[in-house]
């Protein structure tokens, strides 16, 4: 009889809902991260952001509705796990998975450390600082999150709450400091200063990477109480808070920079703190600042809190990783050695590639790979959604015919601008770094394609129950 080692009830709705908010990390967004959609669309980027809210939302239909079915720390892995009698789908979504979470750990790891040189310009000379911030910040994470999941996830609430107040508040007040500058424009497809609708569902592409992350709640399912209800409500919600969080901001950057002279702020690397340093003055700039920082924390937090949960899952089941992975700490009742492992593998990856090409290339040379994974993870769960529902005799051919059918077409088109624009940028500028992005591409697409395949083979030859069993646990079914 499979038992969870996981505290159960530890942490509620509130908890839950800034789980999933600590992986978007607006400040981060706002302050520097939206340049990439703004470089593509400009003056529509407003459009460009909803609209990637838009179908980040229908992606997250997926996991709202299978979390009323399941009540797993697997996440999508156990989802997919389950969907059918034979496990299949298991193996590939826990790769996925798994190079999501190995490269996207550089959203923080790297991407605080280049923050840090942005803002401190003196330091840059000191060719290898960024490796001491990294280190720290790796060894903050791990702390954090082996201390247990209610303090650790307190922390993002409390914190993750002031950054959506204060993004909201600062944007308003951007907004009506702007006075006349307020325009219609940002938000018309074909007027003067429109970039056609093709740039911006492209740029759109880029905002989706801004909301990734807003279904990681599942992965408290064994520790939440209510899971059924408080998981999906949990989605909802920060859902709900993104959208506080960067619309009205993006809106006043765009505005508050100018739209007359918005093609400079692509070029401009600290943008977003330029703007609110321009409005909101030495204090607002500050704050800024030190959201942003907590921005990357946060993400980081959360990120060990979910990954580690879902490896004691399948670590359980005896899927992909070893059941050593999967040993809960009996002070803290923490996957101890699945946050150790992560955060270690992470930080020896980021700073190998980032000696390579420099922190920020390399931070975005391995979000290349974190994009085409996650698109992939969701695109697994999509189908999970489908079969899972007719194997316990719940289809509904709207919630989950229709609607994950729609999102798995919706991640094609996306798969489809991201590829292009990795072929397109090696093919027109083929310098190392872009060489770099195909190599990740191509990794990526083997590690998922082919290892997805070799792991499947394996166990459905040599231990064929174990993938008839994984995913199957059910912390509100099963005895625990």
């Amino acid at each position: 009889m499979i038992r969870s080692r996981l505290k159960r009830n530890s942490v509620g709705l509130l908890q839950g809902t800034f789980q999933s908010l600590g992986q978007v990390a607006p400040a981060a967004d706002i302050a520097i991260l939206l340049v990439a959609s703004f470089s593509i669309a400009g003056a529509q980027t407003i459009l460009a952001v909803i609209f990637g809210w838009l179908i980040y939302a229908l992606w997250m239909v997926t996991p709202y509705q299978l979390s009323k079915f399941k009540s797993n720390a697997g996440s999508y892995y156990a989802y997919a796990a389950s969907a059918t009698k034979g496990g299949i789908l298991g193996t590939p979504t826990a790769l996925s998975f798994l190079y999501y979470d190995i490269t996207g750990a550089a959203f923080g790891i790297l991407g605080l450390s280049s923050f840090i040189f942005l803002i401190s310009p003196a330091i840059t000379h000191l060719s290898y600082i960024w490796i001491l911030f990294a280190a720290i910040f790796t060894a903050y994470i791990i702390i954090i999150t082996y201390l247990g999941i209610r303090p650790s996830l307190n922390y993002t609430a409390i914190t993750g709450l002031a950054e959506v107040l204060f993004l909201l508040i600062a944007a308003i007040i951007i907004i009506i400091k702007v006075g006349p500058g307020n325009s219609a424009i940002p938000f018309d497809i074909s007027g003067k200063y429109s970039v056609g609708f093709a740039s911006i569902m492209f740029a759109s592409v880029f905002s989706i990477l801004d909301f990734t992350g807003s279904g990681v709640v599942t992965t408290i399912s064994e520790e939440i109480t209510k899971p059924k209800k408080n998981i999906g409500k949990s989605i909802v919600f920060a859902m709900i808070m993104t959208a506080i969080a960067l619309i009205p901001a993006t809106y006043a950057l765009t505005v508050g920079w100018g739209i007359g002279h918005i093609a400079s702020f692509a070029s401009t690397s600290d943008a977003g703190l330029v703007v609110f340093s321009k409005y909101l003055g030495p204090v607002g700039l500050v704050l800024l600042i030190i959201f942003t920082i907590n921005s990357y924390a946060s993400n980081g937090v959360s990120k060990a809190t979910a990954v580690s949960r879902w490896w004691y899952s399948a670590a359980r089941d005896k899927i992909v990783f070893p059941e050593s992975i999967g040993k809960i700490n009996p002070k803290h009742r923490t996957p101890a050695n699945a946050v150790i492992a992560w955060a270690l593998i992470s930080f020896v990856l980021d700073v190998s590639v980032g000696l390579i090409f420099g922190p920020e290339d390399a931070a975005f040379v391995l979000e290349a790979g974190t994009g085409i994974s996650i698109i992939a993870v969701h695109m697994l769960a999509n189908t999970s959604l489908t079969l899972y529902a007719r194997r316990i005799n719940q289809f509904n051919f709207w919630k989950h015919g229709v609607a994950p059918s729609v999102a798995t077409i919706v991640g094609l088109i996306v798969l489809y601008f991201t590829i292009d624009n990795i072929i397109t940028r090696w093919v027109s500028n083929p310098t190392g770094v872009n060489d770099a992005y195909l190599a990740s591409f191509i990794i990526t697409i083997i590690w998922i394609v082919i290892g997805g395949f070799a792991f499947t083979y394996h166990y459905y030859r040599k231990m064929p129950q174990r993938l008839i069993n994984a995913g199957e646990f059910d912390i509100e079914k099963d005895a625990y």
